[in-house]
């Protein structure tokens, strides 16, 4: 028998094995993934809130409303990560199972770094959702990872946590008390499921082949906290220009622009005066834009980046960027994105690339070279403005539109002298070493690529300008700059600076002081120890990091922080309310506590009764100064 126990401020309540929480099945709570970590995130975001054409009233037993489902992820050393998405469902408080995607998609989670994709709009029933499920088929993953070299390799090997190979993989949250997804007329409402394969996953190197042991698991959060963009394909509906709208058919991620075909529903999508476009290669922006959308055919592709919002009491989804006809991918041309991590006159190299044909096959190719002229088409994201060639810089993320040739062993070529480029908004993660103007970054990677295998020479003006990782200048124009700290991590996004013209180096567009972003801290032990915590009381609980496993880290906004680098232990304390969601898992048995005190109390029986701590996962707010994490949940996995 399995059993839950829920400690609810002193009462202490057992529950069945079908109404736990959390299930041994659950990959969350197994220890022996804590080795070396592969470095990506993702969440599924999950947007939640009812269209206005759902029924008023209430009471009605067969009443329906709207979940809006999307997928993103957070930077790592993936260059692929494609697996196919068999099932996502939702359950009801009653146990009524609701399947909310109408088709197998395969997804490629490694390209959803910066954004959230809208992956299906389903109609389903009012009620109390308390679980969310989702079914992985592994058996044609494409996974590729960058090595310590930064080489992209391929991994063949994938395997369950027990060492059998994958085929398919089952993951599930609960979604309890204040987690619970209610769907009622007029209630907006959103869901964050945090499908987090950076703790859960593993390569190992060692071999002669890379081997991938996965784990996954899905986290709860009612709250959506500092939501990315959002994108929505699909074939053009309808434009209506006097309410300053367009309807779009979803078709997400690889599914083709099939015209009238709306498994995945349908979403309307707000503009405004400030909205840019570009329609088969020509910029437009505000009424012009949406008055040439008007005029394309109906089903036209249509690519559209934006935000949700609030307007007048409902929850809309508002462009920001739309794209349309021949300037979205599985048009005429062929297409590759990437990072350009080289570039020798008009030839850029890029990495880590995506190749989709014009037929709509898609492959990746670890690097392509790219042929640009002034006979070239340049376009800037966020930008109506025509754009030069010589922009286009090393470490700058690329869409190029043109003919490919040459095969996966001899190499691709892309001429795009003919073709498009569209410069991407990038990525900079590193450690402040300068906050003076111009600011200055010692860079760990860009877009998620090791800086290692960047050759930024042609980028200055002369060679003893060419841009230096270990200083990399950003141009911050208007941006505070106050606050910022020497030595702590940040995220910078923008643009890089035009070729052959630095410093400086990078022209941001925003800056995220990752010391302020919400952490994730996850630590092991192998094996488990008996000393793993040194100090423990009802306000604070001690760390000692010896004999820790390959995982000893913080996140924030995908920017890793080595615990062993501080010369202080970490130290978990509670927030001011001391309330959260903290976990003890021993064997078969979970208790779940709602406040700090009665946790770091029990946590220290368990330590009394000669129990080890194989891992400690927590989230909160780390404090890089006094090496603590304020928390507002923590989950200890013992042996």
């Amino acid at each position: 028998m399995f059993w839950l126990i829920v400690n609810t401020g002193g009462s202490i309540m057992s529950i069945s094995k079908e109404q736990a929480m959390l299930s041994r099945a659950n990959p969350w709570w197994q220890s022996t993934l804590m080795s070396k970590p592969v470095l990506l995130i993702f969440f599924v975001t999950s947007m939640l809130f009812l269209i206005s054409g759902c029924s008023s009233n209430s009471s009605g037993a067969g009443e329906e409303g709207e979940v809006i489902i999307g997928l993103t992820d957070a930077e790592g050393d993936y260059a692929s990560y494609t697996v196919d998405v068999l099932s996502l469902t939702l359950t009801k408080q009653n146990g009524v199972v609701v399947e909310t995607l109408p088709l197998n998609t395969r997804i490629d989670f490694a390209q959803y770094t910066e954004l959230t994709e809208f992956l299906t709009a389903a109609t389903i029933p009012n009620g109390v959702y308390t679980k969310a499920s989702m079914v992985l088929d592994y058996s044609n993953a494409d996974i590729q990872v960058e090595d310590i070299n930064g080489d992209i390799v391929p991994v063949s090997t994938m395997l369950d946590i027990d060492g059998n190979a994958i085929e398919t993989l089952d993951v599930s949250v609960q979604l309890e008390e204040q987690d619970k997804l209610v769907i009622a007329p007029g209630i907006p409402a959103h869901l964050t499921l945090d499908f987090d394969l950076k703790a859960s996953n593993r390569v190992d190197f060692s071999g002669a082949e890379p081997v991938l042991t996965v784990a996954p698991y899905l986290l709860a959060d009612v709250e959506l906290e500092n939501p990315k963009p959002h994108r929505l394909r699909g074939p053009l509906a309808s434009v209506d220009v006097a309410n300053e709208s367009f309807e779009l058919i979803l078709r997400p991620f690889r599914h083709r622009f099939v015209e009238d075909q709306r498994r995945f529903g349908t979403l309307n999508v707000h503009v405004d005066t400030d909205t840019v476009y570009e329609v088969n290669g020509i910029s437009f922006e505000g009424n012009a834009g949406l008055l040439e959308l008007e005029a394309q055919t109906q089903f036209t592709a249509v690519i559209v980046i934006g935000d949700l919002k609030s307007i007048d009491g409902r929850r809309v989804f508002s462009a920001t960027q739309v794209y349309a006809g021949s300037s979205v991918p599985n048009g005429d041309d062929d297409v590759v994105s990437g990072h350009v991590i080289a570039r020798s006159g008009d030839t850029v190299q890029l990495k880590g690339v995506t190749l989709i044909r014009a037929d709509g096959s898609v492959v990746f190719n670890d690097t392509v070279s790219v042929e640009l002229a002034d006979t070239t088409v340049v376009k800037k994201q966020l930008s109506t403005m025509e754009h030069r060639i010589s922009e286009i810089s090393v470490g700058q993320r690329l869409i190029a539109f043109g003919t490919i040739s040459g095969d996966a062993v001899n190499g691709f070529t892309m001429d795009a002298t003919q073709g498009k480029a569209r410069m991407l908004l990038t990525t900079v993660n590193g450690a402040i070493v300068q906050t003076d103007s111009p600011l200055a970054v010692d860079v760990k990677n860009i877009g998620g690529r090791a800086v290692s295998i960047f050759d930024f020479a042609g980028t200055g003006v002369d060679a003893a300008n060419d841009a230096q990782a270990d200083f990399y200048e950003v141009f911050t124009d208007t941006l505070d700059l106050s606050g910022l700290v020497v030595n702590e991590p940040i995220k910078v996004r923008g643009f890089v600076h035009e070729f052959g013209m630095a410093p400086e180096d990078f022209d941001a567009q925003s800056l995220v002081l990752v010391a302020n972003a919400s952490a994730r801290m996850l630590v092991n032990w192998d094996p488990a120890s008996s000393t793993a915590i040194s100090d423990i009381g009802a306000t604070r609980i001690t760390l000692d990091l010896t004999g820790e496993g390959r995982f000893h880290h913080v996140i924030r906004a995908g920017v890793l922080t080595d615990l062993n680098g501080f010369a202080t232990s970490p130290v978990l304390t509670p927030n001011d309310s001391g309330k959260g969601v903290f976990v003890i898992m021993q064997q078969q048995s979970v208790q779940v506590f709602r406040t700090f005190s009665l946790f770091s109390e029990a946590l220290a029986r368990h330590l009394d009764n000669a129990a080890n701590i194989k891992s400690i996962r927590a989230k909160g707010h780390f404090n890089d100064d006094n090496v603590s994490l304020t928390v507002r949940g923590v989950r200890v996995v013992l042996r």
